[in-house]
């Protein structure tokens, strides 16, 4: 089996796997399988971790959780007892907050196309703050803006020429990205122009994000650098100061043997160091530091339970099981070609005999969630326990083939807690409509 044990899991006296002290064999009878499993104490751990390493900085700071990882009321009931702020991109996001009771003060807006009913929505709520994308969100927010005689906050969203190690489509502070305002060829300088001209903007700085899954810390510094000239530029031409830079997330986790991330502290050092050293050698007052880990607060926080169905064995080939998920609970797979690990739940102490492929149920040859595992040699009815699945699993799960999302539980100290129930067969066809003219029997 595998050795990566992590948070709060461990191996009972049973040979189970268990997690918040819940043993996920019951956890699978009770709520059936897939399911999402979130370890509640593991998730307030990095929180906590978070936080604590900003106030030993000394410096003003919000840690916002970026919930586009993990969005459901739940999660942003922990965000606010943890002290976070949050992050949304969507009006669904945004109404998730809200129906949860987070402090709307503590909220910001993201998104390269916010359309005018969410930012309508998003003014009317009271945001503390929208990330502006574009030339022509920033004039539509404006003008919103004024229609309802109100002044938003606003960072500008910019791309600083960073190019993070990762994957392309991951990859966000790059010249060549849908996201913000070039640094480089002169477009952000002439978004500062333009929203210092706007009267119902009120500009408190800029953003940066490098990109996701990111294991050393020189990206971010060099970041912090370029906006810092850039901030400098803007004071002595504009006359305008930055108070609050805003250096994106991206911190790495491990997914499997070989991905080393750094501990949460080493980034947010380093990137206080370099805003400080920045700053200071600039004359400049230092700004508040804003940060938006999204993956690394909640993605080795979960674990997704399959349950091993159908077995194909091509000799001299390859062995395939299937579970009864995948690419519509967890796409990345397919998408990026994320590799994972896993272990029998039920049987989490049994030797690897075999090397098999996890295949998922939906109708696409792409559908494979881990290849080349090695397990016990398993059997239908066996329980599959995939780890780090909390971030971007549940947030990007489909009804491709019509296939039911699963439920999530929270767990911990021995109890779990459904935080969102698994869809019905009736919630499949909820929405659908047929009209009167089909209704009409054949001529």
């Amino acid at each position: 089996m595998s050795t990566y044990l992590h948070g709060t899991s461990q191996i009972n006296d049973k040979g189970h796997l268990t997690i918040g002290g819940c043993d996920l064999t019951d956890l699978a009878k009770e709520y059936g399988t897939p399911l999402y499993i979130v370890d509640e104490a593991f998730v307030r751990q990095r929180a906590r971790e978070f936080v604590e390493a900003f106030r030993a900085t000394g410096l003003k700071f919000q840690v916002a959780y970026a919930s586009k990882a993990f969005s459901v009321m739940a999660m942003c009931a922990i965000a606010e007892q943890e002290n976070l702020s949050l992050d949304v991109v969507s009006d669904g996001e945004l109404y998730t907050a809200l129906q949860a009771g987070f402090p709307v003060e503590r909220i910001h807006f993201h998104g390269n196309n916010k359309t005018p009913e969410e930012i309508n929505m998003a003014i009317d709520a009271g945001i503390g703050c929208f990330v502006v994308d574009n030339f022509v969100e920033m004039s539509l927010l404006n003008a919103l803006a004024a229609d309802k005689g109100k002044t938003v906050n606003v960072l500008l969203r910019i791309t600083p020429g960073v190019e993070a190690h990762t994957h392309d489509f991951i990859s966000t502070g790059q010249q060549d990205s849908k996201f913000g305002f070039d640094l480089g060829n002169g477009t952000a300088f002439r978004a500062i122009e333009e929203t210092l001209k706007l009267g119902n903007l009120n500009l408190l700085g800029v953003h940066s994000h490098i990109g996701s899954q990111i294991f050393e810390v020189d990206g971010f510094g060099m970041a912090v650098d370029k906006v810092a000239k850039f901030a400098v530029k803007v004071r002595d031409e504009l006359g305008k100061t930055f108070s609050v830079i805003n250096v994106g997330g991206g911190f790495g986790i491990r997914y499997v043997e070989g991905d080393s991330p750094l501990p949460l502290s080493t980034y947010v050092n380093a990137i206080a160091d370099a805003i400080i050293s920045n700053f200071t050698a600039a004359n400049y007052p230092t700004p508040e530091i804003w940060i938006e880990p999204g993956r690394s607060m909640v993605g080795d926080a979960g674990t997704t339970l399959y349950t091993i169905g159908t077995h194909k064995e091509i000799p001299g080939v390859r062995k395939y099981i299937a579970v009864d998920g995948g690419m519509t609970d967890n796409p990345r797979p397919a998408l990026y070609g994320s590799k994972y690990e896993a272990v029998l739940a039920n049987r989490a102490n049994a030797a690897n005999e075999e090397t098999v492929t996890v295949a998922g149920k939906a109708c696409e040859s792409g559908d494979m969630l881990i290849w080349d595992l090695e397990l016990p040699k398993s059997e239908s009815g066996d329980l599959l326990a995939v780890f780090c699945t909390g971030a971007y699993n549940y947030a990007m799960a489909s009804n491709y083939n019509r296939i039911r999302r699963p439920a999530v539980v929270f767990v911990k100290d021995g109890e779990a807690s459904l935080v969102v129930k698994r869809e019905t067969l009736e919630d499949i066809v909820v929405n659908d409509v047929i009209p009167q003219r089909l209704r009409k029997a054949s001529v």
